[in-house]
Protein backbone atom coordinates (compact mmCIF):
# COMPACT_ATOMS: atom_id res chain seq x y z
CA UNK A 1 0.00 0.00 0.00
CA UNK A 2 1.22 3.50 -0.90
CA UNK A 3 -0.03 6.89 0.25
CA UNK A 4 0.19 10.35 -1.31
CA UNK A 5 -0.06 13.24 1.17
CA UNK A 6 -0.97 16.82 0.24
CA UNK A 7 1.72 18.75 2.09
CA UNK A 8 1.38 22.52 2.47
CA UNK A 9 4.02 22.83 5.16
CA UNK A 10 1.38 23.76 7.73
CA UNK A 11 0.55 22.09 11.02
CA UNK A 12 -2.33 19.94 9.77
CA UNK A 13 -0.73 18.57 6.61
CA UNK A 14 2.58 17.93 8.37
CA UNK A 15 0.74 15.89 10.98
CA UNK A 16 -1.00 14.00 8.18
CA UNK A 17 2.41 13.24 6.67
CA UNK A 18 3.71 11.98 10.01
CA UNK A 19 0.66 9.73 10.35
CA UNK A 20 1.12 8.37 6.82
CA UNK A 21 4.79 7.61 7.48
CA UNK A 22 3.80 5.73 10.62
CA UNK A 23 1.04 3.77 8.88
CA UNK A 24 2.63 3.11 5.47
CA UNK A 25 6.40 3.50 6.13
CA UNK A 26 8.55 6.24 4.61
CA UNK A 27 9.37 4.40 1.38
CA UNK A 28 5.64 4.06 0.59
CA UNK A 29 4.75 7.72 1.07
CA UNK A 30 4.77 10.50 -1.54
CA UNK A 31 4.37 14.15 -0.50
CA UNK A 32 2.81 16.59 -2.97
CA UNK A 33 3.20 20.35 -2.46
CA UNK A 34 1.22 22.74 -4.64
CA UNK A 35 1.92 26.40 -5.39
CA UNK A 36 -1.24 28.38 -6.02
CA UNK A 37 0.06 31.93 -6.33
CA UNK A 38 0.20 32.56 -2.59
CA UNK A 39 1.63 35.85 -1.33
CA UNK A 40 4.76 34.33 0.18
CA UNK A 41 7.08 31.33 -0.14
CA UNK A 42 7.10 30.46 3.55
CA UNK A 43 4.66 27.57 3.01
CA UNK A 44 6.78 26.08 0.25
CA UNK A 45 9.96 26.43 2.30
CA UNK A 46 8.23 24.71 5.22
CA UNK A 47 6.94 21.85 3.05
CA UNK A 48 10.44 21.31 1.69
CA UNK A 49 11.84 21.19 5.23
CA UNK A 50 9.17 18.79 6.51
CA UNK A 51 9.48 16.45 3.51
CA UNK A 52 13.25 16.43 3.95
CA UNK A 53 12.86 15.68 7.67
CA UNK A 54 10.79 12.58 6.87
CA UNK A 55 12.94 11.71 3.86
CA UNK A 56 9.97 11.00 1.58
CA UNK A 57 9.58 11.41 -2.16
CA UNK A 58 8.53 15.03 -2.64
CA UNK A 59 6.78 16.36 -5.74
CA UNK A 60 5.99 20.02 -6.47
CA UNK A 61 3.18 21.28 -8.72
CA UNK A 62 2.27 24.81 -9.86
CA UNK A 63 -1.43 25.68 -10.18
CA UNK A 64 -1.04 29.46 -9.94
CA UNK A 65 -2.72 30.21 -13.26
CA UNK A 66 -6.05 28.64 -12.36
CA UNK A 67 -6.42 30.92 -9.34
CA UNK A 68 -5.45 34.10 -11.21
CA UNK A 69 -9.11 35.09 -11.57
CA UNK A 70 -9.72 35.15 -7.81
CA UNK A 71 -9.23 38.17 -5.54
CA UNK A 72 -8.72 36.05 -2.42
CA UNK A 73 -6.35 37.97 -0.08
CA UNK A 74 -4.02 34.96 0.18
CA UNK A 75 -3.01 35.39 -3.46
CA UNK A 76 -0.05 37.49 -4.59
CA UNK A 77 -2.02 39.52 -7.17
CA UNK A 78 -4.82 40.43 -4.73
CA UNK A 79 -5.17 43.89 -3.23
CA UNK A 80 -7.38 42.59 -0.41
CA UNK A 81 -6.12 42.63 3.19
CA UNK A 82 -5.79 39.42 5.19
CA UNK A 83 -8.21 39.63 8.15
CA UNK A 84 -6.50 39.93 11.52
CA UNK A 85 -9.21 38.35 13.62
CA UNK A 86 -10.43 34.91 14.64
CA UNK A 87 -12.45 32.71 12.31
CA UNK A 88 -15.26 32.86 14.86
CA UNK A 89 -15.43 36.63 14.40
CA UNK A 90 -15.18 36.36 10.63
CA UNK A 91 -17.96 33.76 10.37
CA UNK A 92 -20.37 36.09 12.17
CA UNK A 93 -20.06 38.52 9.25
CA UNK A 94 -20.36 36.09 6.33
CA UNK A 95 -24.06 35.11 6.54
CA UNK A 96 -23.18 31.47 5.94
CA UNK A 97 -20.74 32.14 3.11
CA UNK A 98 -17.06 31.18 3.12
CA UNK A 99 -14.57 33.53 4.76
CA UNK A 100 -12.52 35.86 2.55
CA UNK A 101 -9.41 33.64 2.79
CA UNK A 102 -11.23 30.75 1.12
CA UNK A 103 -9.36 30.08 -2.13
CA UNK A 104 -12.06 28.97 -4.62
CA UNK A 105 -12.43 25.18 -4.58
CA UNK A 106 -8.76 24.79 -3.66
CA UNK A 107 -9.07 21.39 -2.01
CA UNK A 108 -11.14 20.12 -4.93
CA UNK A 109 -8.47 21.17 -7.41
CA UNK A 110 -5.63 19.96 -5.21
CA UNK A 111 -7.20 16.56 -4.66
CA UNK A 112 -8.07 16.11 -8.35
CA UNK A 113 -4.49 16.94 -9.30
CA UNK A 114 -3.23 14.67 -6.53
CA UNK A 115 -5.37 11.83 -7.88
CA UNK A 116 -3.68 11.98 -11.29
CA UNK A 117 -0.23 11.92 -9.67
CA UNK A 118 -1.20 9.27 -7.11
CA UNK A 119 -2.37 6.92 -9.84
CA UNK A 120 0.85 7.50 -11.77
CA UNK A 121 2.86 6.71 -8.63
CA UNK A 122 0.80 3.55 -7.88
CA UNK A 123 -0.64 5.00 -4.68
CA UNK A 124 -3.78 3.57 -3.08
CA UNK A 125 -4.85 6.48 -0.92
CA UNK A 126 -4.56 10.27 -0.65
CA UNK A 127 -4.29 12.00 2.74
CA UNK A 128 -5.04 15.68 3.30
CA UNK A 129 -5.30 17.76 6.45
CA UNK A 130 -8.90 19.05 6.49
CA UNK A 131 -10.46 19.26 9.95
CA UNK A 132 -13.79 20.19 11.50
CA UNK A 133 -12.72 23.61 12.82
CA UNK A 134 -12.09 24.84 9.26
CA UNK A 135 -15.46 23.46 8.12
CA UNK A 136 -17.35 25.20 10.94
CA UNK A 137 -19.90 27.74 9.70
CA UNK A 138 -18.98 26.95 6.07
CA UNK A 139 -15.79 28.97 6.54
CA UNK A 140 -14.00 26.52 4.26
CA UNK A 141 -16.69 24.29 2.70
CA UNK A 142 -14.09 22.08 0.98
CA UNK A 143 -12.97 20.93 4.44
CA UNK A 144 -16.37 19.50 5.40
CA UNK A 145 -17.37 15.87 5.92
CA UNK A 146 -19.85 16.19 3.04
CA UNK A 147 -17.15 17.41 0.68
CA UNK A 148 -14.74 14.70 1.83
CA UNK A 149 -17.30 11.96 1.21
CA UNK A 150 -18.25 13.35 -2.21
CA UNK A 151 -14.69 13.85 -3.50
CA UNK A 152 -13.71 10.41 -2.21
CA UNK A 153 -16.57 8.79 -4.11
CA UNK A 154 -15.81 10.75 -7.29
CA UNK A 155 -12.10 9.93 -7.25
CA UNK A 156 -12.74 6.30 -6.30
CA UNK A 157 -15.11 5.85 -9.24
CA UNK A 158 -13.00 7.96 -11.61
CA UNK A 159 -9.86 5.98 -10.80
CA UNK A 160 -11.47 2.67 -11.66
CA UNK A 161 -11.99 2.00 -7.94
CA UNK A 162 -8.25 2.05 -7.30
CA UNK A 163 -7.81 5.23 -5.27
CA UNK A 164 -9.42 6.59 -2.12
CA UNK A 165 -9.33 9.99 -0.43
CA UNK A 166 -8.98 10.01 3.34
CA UNK A 167 -9.24 13.05 5.58
CA UNK A 168 -7.77 11.46 8.73
CA UNK A 169 -8.65 14.56 10.77
CA UNK A 170 -12.04 15.30 9.23
CA UNK A 171 -13.70 14.88 12.64
CA UNK A 172 -10.78 16.34 14.62
CA UNK A 173 -10.41 19.78 16.12
CA UNK A 174 -7.10 21.66 15.85
CA UNK A 175 -6.51 20.73 19.48
CA UNK A 176 -6.93 17.03 18.61
CA UNK A 177 -4.48 17.31 15.71
CA UNK A 178 -1.80 18.91 17.89
CA UNK A 179 -2.35 16.25 20.54
CA UNK A 180 -1.78 13.49 17.98
CA UNK A 181 1.14 15.33 16.41
CA UNK A 182 2.89 15.63 19.75
CA UNK A 183 2.54 11.88 20.18
CA UNK A 184 4.01 11.39 16.69
CA UNK A 185 6.82 13.87 17.43
CA UNK A 186 5.96 16.06 14.45
CA UNK A 187 8.69 18.71 13.95
CA UNK A 188 6.30 21.63 14.43
CA UNK A 189 9.26 23.99 14.59
CA UNK A 190 9.66 23.42 10.82
CA UNK A 191 6.03 24.18 9.95
CA UNK A 192 4.41 27.44 8.86
CA UNK A 193 0.72 28.23 9.31
CA UNK A 194 0.58 32.04 9.13
CA UNK A 195 -1.10 33.75 6.17
CA UNK A 196 1.47 36.53 6.29
CA UNK A 197 5.01 36.07 4.98
CA UNK A 198 7.02 37.83 7.66
CA UNK A 199 10.13 36.49 9.40
CA UNK A 200 7.91 35.49 12.33
CA UNK A 201 4.28 34.37 12.30
CA UNK A 202 1.99 37.38 12.75
CA UNK A 203 -0.01 35.84 15.59
CA UNK A 204 -3.21 37.69 14.67
CA UNK A 205 -4.54 36.13 11.44
CA UNK A 206 -7.22 33.45 11.78
CA UNK A 207 -4.90 30.49 11.35
CA UNK A 208 -2.31 31.87 13.81
CA UNK A 209 -5.03 32.40 16.40
CA UNK A 210 -6.30 28.83 15.96
CA UNK A 211 -2.78 27.39 16.09
CA UNK A 212 -1.79 29.24 19.24
CA UNK A 213 -5.03 28.18 20.91
CA UNK A 214 -4.50 24.50 19.98
CA UNK A 215 -1.06 24.41 21.58
CA UNK A 216 -2.33 26.26 24.64
CA UNK A 217 -5.15 23.74 25.05
CA UNK A 218 -2.53 20.96 25.00
CA UNK A 219 -0.46 22.79 27.65
CA UNK A 220 2.51 22.92 25.29
CA UNK A 221 4.44 25.90 23.97
CA UNK A 222 4.29 26.35 20.22
CA UNK A 223 7.92 26.02 19.02
CA UNK A 224 7.63 28.77 16.38
CA UNK A 225 7.98 32.49 17.10
CA UNK A 226 5.21 35.07 16.82
CA UNK A 227 5.24 38.82 16.34
CA UNK A 228 2.28 39.16 18.68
Amino acid sequence: MKCLVLLSGGLDSSTALALAVKEYKRENVVALSISYGQKHVKEIEASNAVAKYYNVCHISLDLEKIFSYSNCPLLSHSNEEIPHESYESQIKKTNGNPVSTYVPFRNGLFLSSAAAIALSKDCDVIYYGAHKDDACGSAYPDCSVEFNNAINEAIYIGSGKKLKVVGPFINYSKKDIVKLGLQLHVPYELTWSCYEGHDKACGVCGTCIDRKKAFLENNVKDPIEYER
